[in-house]
């Protein structure tokens, strides 16, 4: 297993929670031959969400940390579900978390095993099939506090079933018509030891064995027997599966096991503010057209995410600090924010560009005159170096950085105000010329030669520096704005709260240099937030997250302090 590349928060030597605690007093007792091996299960029918970052970083992270593996094995059961495609997209993506896996497997290469394994329970009077459809199944399990009824099958002979359960295997039955269940305790108080279903009929081809099985293993059946083929030592799940955790230690304890029996453990699962992880959901957004795609930037998976620009130094720091806990909470996604800012931050090249276009025209411009303003790359790091900056005497300014008649402490550029452009000069507004409606789409100003660069010799001040392009040098540039895909922090209707207004896209008016940003890199616009280039379409960007610290604003309501929101 390939390490993590160093990110802004390493894995913390001295980390301490319930699960590295289980497994440092597995070290000390020498439990399992001194071996720590993980494993990130998923299926493969559909793409990995940031809920799954949670338990990669944790399975690779945890085994990274105790000098162990993490395999990487597709849960691919059921082939009625299952895509190629997602195999890939899953691998992918593992790989831009920073992770290699040290083999990647599948459950159905356990397939011949997993049978032998039935067969054995079967010969033990532990497993019987049942004749009974899904749904009588289902009722005569009872519910909690009611009593569970036995299925008329129950006692067939160990021959008998046997002889079923091949018959299974060999296509002499119908789809559906019979199942094999364990033979458990139908008056179990959880539902899920009451003879659980091992293996069904289902005449579908799967993608790596073909037509060689036409009976297919369960996920309780071939999780534990997966983790015991592979020699898994810690088998970590989210809190949805504590109720499986008897019938997993059930079965590997009526089984001659080639390795030492694995553990199971529980952890709370990721959930986010404004965010739905559901599968089901996100995919009735995809089909209805409602996002353009998996990869949609609004949509919580990690092809959203890296098209947005998420970073996974950001995605494993963040899932660092939120650490491991028995019981779910919804962490606000501001947080995660915060992660992402704070990396770009240190490394995201500054660019200038102007959503909301307003032309400017320096009246006493030497005309048809370009300088080549140098502009700094990166203020937090040194070495990014700088860049030239064409400048001219039309230039387009944002919008709201000028008014016709501000109130009071709005500082930017008004009728007869100075302010200062970026690296440039200082600028008066002197006239302004207006459409039929009144509205302004010119403004007229003066500048002063002996600010260049931001500076005046005689020391007077400016209260306000605003960004800018020059009109003749601009490319346009389309540019995505994201708000939250759902309005309410924790959705009870994810269809209803919907955001209608969850994406505006705005041509922009831009530097140059902007043409050269790689796929995927992420720039900051100064003065309005961090964006992504398109990883096809050129000079289309796709806003990261805002300049403001929605997080710190958060932790001060908290602590009373008071802060503005978004």
């Amino acid at each position: 297993m390939t390490a993590p590349a160093t990110g802004d928060a390493p894995h913390p030597e001295a980390a301490s929670d319930f699960i590295r605690d289980a497994i440092r007093a597995d070290l000390e007792s020498g439990a399992h031959d001194g071996r720590v091996q993980t494993r990130f299960p998923p299926e493969p029918n559909g793409y990995l969400h940031v809920g799954h970052a949670k338990s990669i970083i944790l399975n690779f992270g945890l085994a990274e940390e105790f000098g162990g593996t993490c395999n990487l094995r597709f849960d691919d059961t059921n082939p009625v579900v299952e895509d190629p495609e997602f195999v890939t997209a899953i691998i992918e993506d593992i790989g831009w978390l920073g992770y290699e896996p040290e083999a990647v497997v599948h459950a159905s290469d356990y397939f011949a095993q997993l049978y032998d394994w039935a067969e054995e329970l079967i010969g033990k009077g532990l497993a019987y099939v049942d004749d009974q459809d899904a749904e009588t199944i289902s009722a005569q399990r009872g519910g909690y506090g009611q009593p569970g009824v036995e299925s008329p099958h129950r006692d067939r002979t160990p021959e008998e079933n046997l002889a079923l359960f091949r018959g299974m295997r060999d296509g002499e039955f119908a789809d559906g018509s019979k199942v094999l269940r364990a033979k458990i305790d139908m008056q179990h108080p959880n539902m899920i030891m009451r003879d659980p279903v091992l293996y069904r009929i289902r005449r579908v081809p799967h993608e790596r064995t073909g037509t060689d099985w036409i009976i297919y293993p369960t996920y309780d059946w071939a999780h534990g027997q997966s983790d015991a083929i592979e020699g898994v030592t810690h088998s970590l799940c989210t809190l949805e599966f504590a109720d499986h955790r008897p019938v997993y230690d059930w079965f590997l304890s009526h089984l001659d096991l080639p390795h030492s029996t694995p553990e199971q453990t529980e952890f709370a699962r990721l959930q986010l503010t404004h965010t739905v992880m559901s599968k089901r959901i996100l995919r009735r957004l995809v089909e209805e057209g409602v996002v353009e795609g998996w990869d949609d930037p609004r949509m919580p998976t990690l092809r959203g995410m890296r098209k947005r620009g998420y970073p996974p130094e950001a995605l494993r720091a963040f899932v660092d600090t939120v650490g491991v806990a028995k019981t779910n909470s919804v962490v606000e996604v501001e947080l995660l924010e915060s992660f992402v800012r704070r990396h770009h931050n240190t490394h995201a090249l500054r660019r200038m560009g102007v959503l909301r276009p307003l032309k400017v025209t320096i009246t006493n411009w030497p005309e048809g005159h370009v300088e080549e303003l140098e502009a700094i790359n990166n203020p937090e790091d040194e070495t990014a170096g700088t860049r030239t900056v064409p400048f001219s005497g039309e230039l387009w300014i944002e919008a709201d950085d000028f008014m016709l008649d501000p109130p009071r402490k709005y500082y930017r550029l008004s009728p007869g105000r100075e302010v200062r452009l970026r690296g440039g000069y200082f600028i008066t507004a002197t006239d302004v010329v207006t459409d039929d409606a009144g509205e302004v789409v010119e403004v007229r100003c003066t500048y002063d030669p002996e600010t260049r660069g931001g500076q005046a010799p005689d020391g007077r001040k400016v209260k306000a520096t605003i960004h800018w392009v020059s009109a003749p040098h601009a490319l346009d540039a389309t540019v995505h704005l994201y708000d939250r895909l759902f309005t309410d922090p924790q959705p009870a209707d994810p269809i209803a709260s919907l955001n209608p207004d969850s994406r505006e896209t705005v041509t922009a008016k831009v530097e140059p240099v902007i043409a050269d940003t790689p796929p995927c890199d992420v720039i900051q616009l100064e003065r309005i937030g961090y964006f992504a280039a398109d990883p096809v379409e050129p000079l289309t960007l796709h806003r990261t997250v805002g300049l403001r610290d929605e997080w710190a604003n958060i932790q001060k309501r908290q602590q009373g302090g008071g802060g503005g929101g978004k």
